[in-house]
């Protein structure tokens, strides 16, 4: 019987953006604009945070204009906690927020995240 192994980090498939510093997520949230950005906050060592990754890079047409990141919470649970700071969204692992304009749009963890729906709010403007 083989071994179950977590995805570790995002597939090649999708344009993540990985955030790795405080330093650059504070320079992506000052940046947020009318282009929406989408937050992932993602545990390497949890099957529910690897269900739902896989679950939304399943999902994910990229129809809808969003600039996707994604954070390991193993590495950066500093700037895991600096984005429930500066949003006021409570953490979860995973979770998925939504940002346009500094303002959050959506959020959802675990299994009620939802690529098809992200992306029809992002579409919806």
């Amino acid at each position: 019987m083989g071994l179950f192994t977590f995805n570790k980090t995002p597939n090649d498939v999708l344009p993540w953006i990985t955030i790795n510093s405080m330093e650059q997520l504070i320079d992506i949230l000052n940046n947020v604009s009318e282009t929406p950005i989408l937050l992932f906050k993602h545990s390497t060592r949890c099957s529910i945070s690897s269900m739902a990754l896989n679950g939304f890079e399943r999902n994910w047409t990229g129809n809808a204009k969003c600039e996707l990141y994604f954070i390991d919470l193993i590495k950066n649970r500093d700037v895991s906690n600096k984005i429930a700071e500066l949003t006021g969204v409570h953490h979860q692992s995973p979770q998925a927020i939504v940002l346009r304009n500094s303002n959050v749009i959506y959020d959802a963890t675990h299994t009620s995240i939802d690529a098809e729906r992200i992306e029809t709010i992002i579409s919806k403007g």
